[in-house]
């Protein structure tokens, strides 16, 4: 049984097992009968797993990382320019020691909802929850009940850990109280063939959704003026 341990400069390369994005929208979004007319960011997306999850649902799903891993485009989530609420969801699992400037940056890029997959301990601390928590409560905090296993570098199947996960969801025509949630057993029917491809393949034009990577236009901003 594996934890989870980085250290400060890592990259934090624990790619989710598709399953555990596609239990987001089946069993904690709300509003989820509107995503087929949204569109998603995916800010941190390695090899493309979370992504290629997400096209099923939205509209559109725009995908990039810092780092090149072969999918999607290579851009800093912290340092580009984005107009305010640009994208209707922004949905990831960020870096550990980044997760509360990724939430505070998306809550402005959002303007139907953020999503951050965490691990558990992630919602501790006090320095948290006066920087974050405190003025940002996120309207579900989702339990998930079977472990995710994440490995670095790689998806696994026969993968095990000692790290709990849990989705933080800001919905914003939700917030006010915080509703703790728990995510049912569910990875044997949410696991799809070809989920432990580990470069999956990009969505064709008859899927619901089309994975469009991030491009940089020639002053560095990703988005036209």
């Amino acid at each position: 049984m594996a934890q989870r341990a980085e250290l400060k400069n890592s990259l934090d390369d624990f790619p989710t097992p598709p399953w555990g994005t596609r239990a987001l929208i089946e069993h904690v979004i709300v509003s989820k009968a509107s995503l087929r007319a949204q569109t998603c960011l995916e800010p941190a997306c390695g090899r493309g797993h979370m992504a290629v999850a997400l096209a099923d649902y939205f509209k559109e799903v725009v995908a990039y990382d810092v780092f090149d891993y072969g999918f999607g485009r290579v851009a800093d989530f912290l340092k580009t320019k984005y107009p305010d609420q640009s994208f209707d969801w922004v949905i990831t699992n960020p870096p550990f020691r980044l997760g509360e400037e990724f939430i505070s940056r998306s809550m402005k890029i959002a303007r139907h909802g953020v999503a951050m997959l965490t691990r558990t301990v992630f919602i501790e601390s006090v320095g948290r929850y006066e920087r974050l928590f405190k003025s940002s409560r996120p309207s579900r905090f989702a339990q998930f009940t079977e472990r995710v296993p994440m490995v670095k570098g790689r998806v696994d199947k026969k993968a095990s850990t000692a790290t709990g996960y849990a989705w933080l969801v800001w919905e914003k025509d939700r917030l006010g109280n915080s509703e703790v949630v728990w995510i049912p057993p569910c990875r044997k029917t949410l696991e799809r063939e070809g989920d432990y491809q580990q470069a999956p393949r990009m969505p064709n034009l008859q899927s619901s959704a089309i994975v469009v990577p991030m491009r940089k236009s020639a002053d560095g901003d990703l988005f036209s003026s």
